[in-house]
């Protein structure tokens, strides 16, 4: 009985208490990474939105505070990023809502500036909030303190793990000039992308760009050492400890030895092979959810309304997968999860809303204050690119005529015409869902299954034999 209870406390993660079982964990990561004794195990977070900073937190929660001398954990956001006064204002109120965050700025001697901030005596900077705990896109919930670095080749020369917590839109960019101070390395680092958008590439032929592909480019690193973490998640819920699960995507050589490792009791990651087709279906989740906000926003949430647009949101969704995965089955249920999650709570249905209520404007661009960029719209553009594409048709099933895959897509075709095009208004999403020739969702999903439809071109992938 007392083995048998042993063995159920290991299971959950108890056996030696919270912090011998993170202390095994970590000491299995650092042989399998060949770390010497007093040579910590660094890890680097890059971009400081709010899952790049949250994830940075856990970490930073399970390792990096009491087994300093075993893990170190650091954020790089870009410097000179100035917290307006309104949010300096809400930011008082949090700390002072919150007993033990504000005993800590005290014992830190960090509390004065928040104060004189609030007063408009002092700017505060994003980096510097955010070593305080504060990320500036989700100030309502308190983190950890962060050792942030804002000179990028000073986080990420030396890192065994590098987290990317950038927008697709930045990823390229950054860690092209990564790869410029890695040139010299003789082990390639570890990364763990968190990004969910796509780009759209049509010359030579049309397919998907992916974050972990632009960073395989960019810096030279081996694809096998490049791995996707995908939802359903909120970051704010995530750090409240809400339960949660993520699946990290990627080769065999990490995927599981890093999913033991970001494994913890309210998270839990589990693991999967299939690396490209998550990280596409992560950015395609996005696309639907903007939608959502806005027939949420119309309708002034009704139920019926949200839920038809369910259906066929979802419809379309199952499509594309046929397109772009073999076996799409297996997508279903992570797909449907996150974007369930997304569609209650995300960024990007917020953003439809916001539109739909008038209360943002498409010229303010995606990368809205106080949620950083809403992946959803450059999501948008690149689906419909590629999708409009002749060179990829597919069979009309009422005309029986080749036609690019997006005119059986009205909802992604609506979502261009209104967020890219700026051809219409959001009520038009309205009309497409009211629309009294739109086909049952159950045929285009029947359409789906029937037709040969898979075209691993799109994901640069060789024709199937």
């Amino acid at each position: 009985p007392e083995a048998a209870a042993m063995v159920g406390s290991y299971a959950n993660g108890a056996g030696l208490g919270k912090k011998g079982a993170a202390e095994g964990k970590l000491d299995e990561l650092r042989r399998r990474l060949g770390k010497a004794e007093g040579d910590p195990l660094r890890i680097a977070g890059v971009g400081a939105g709010a899952w790049g900073s949250v994830f940075c937190a856990l970490l930073q929660d399970a390792y990096g505070r009491d087994h300093r001398d075993k893990a170190q954990v650091r954020v790089w956001r870009r410097p000179g990023r100035a917290v307006d006064r309104a949010t300096a204002e809400h930011l008082f109120e949090v700390i002072n809502a919150r007993e033990g965050v504000l005993r800590r700025l005290i014992r830190r001697c960090a509390y004065l500036k928040y104060v004189e901030a609030r007063l408009g005596d002092r700017t505060l900077y994003a980096d510097e909030i955010l070593r305080d705990g504060f990320c500036l896109n989700m100030i309502d919930t308190p983190l950890c303190p962060l050792k942030v670095v804002t000179n990028l080749q000073e986080a990420v020369w030396d890192a065994d793990i590098v987290i990317n917590g950038l927008p697709s839109t930045e990823t390229r960019e950054v860690f092209g000039e990564i790869g410029r101070y890695w040139k010299e390395r003789i082990n390639p680092p570890i990364i763990i992308s968190l990004a969910k958008g796509i780009e759209a590439s049509l010359d030579p032929m049309p397919r998907i760009i992916t974050p972990t592909q632009m960073i395989a480019n960019a810096t030279g690193v081996p694809l096998e050492n490049i791995l996707y973490l995908g939802g359903p998640n909120i970051a704010s819920e995530i750090y409240n400890k809400e339960y949660a699960n993520a699946r990290i995507c990627g080769a065999d050589k990490w995927r599981k030895p890093l999913s033991k490792f970001l494994r913890q009791p309210h998270f839990i990651v589990w693991d999967n092979s299939d690396l490209v087709t998550h990280e596409v279906m992560g950015g395609l989740k996005n696309i639907y959810a903007i939608g959502a906000g806005m027939v949420a926003a119309l309708t002034n949430e009704s139920a019926t309304s949200k839920s038809v647009y369910f259906s066929l949101c979802t419809s379309e969704m199952i499509y594309i997968t046929h397109l772009l995965a073999e076996e799409p089955e297996r997508l279903s249920g992570p797909l449907l999860a996150d974007t369930y999650v997304t569609l209650l709570k995300g960024r990007n249905a917020w953003y439809g809303h916001k539109l739909a209520k008038a209360e943002l404007t498409l010229e303010m661009g995606d990368s809205i204050k106080g949620k950083g960029t809403i992946q959803g719209v450059s999501a948008v553009n690149a689906f419909y690119e590629l999708l409009s594409q002749g060179s990829i048709s597919v069979t009309h099933p009422e005309t029986k005529k080749h036609v690019a895959p997006v005119e059986l897509c009205p909802i992604l075709k609506t979502l261009y015409k209104i967020l890219i095009k700026r051809e219409l208004g959001t009520s038009s999403i309205l009309e497409a869902i009211r629309d009294e020739s739109m086909s049952d969702p159950r045929e285009r999903i029947e359409m789906a299954q029937r037709q040969s439809l898979y075209r691993p071109s799109l994901l640069g992938l060789p024709k199937v034999k």
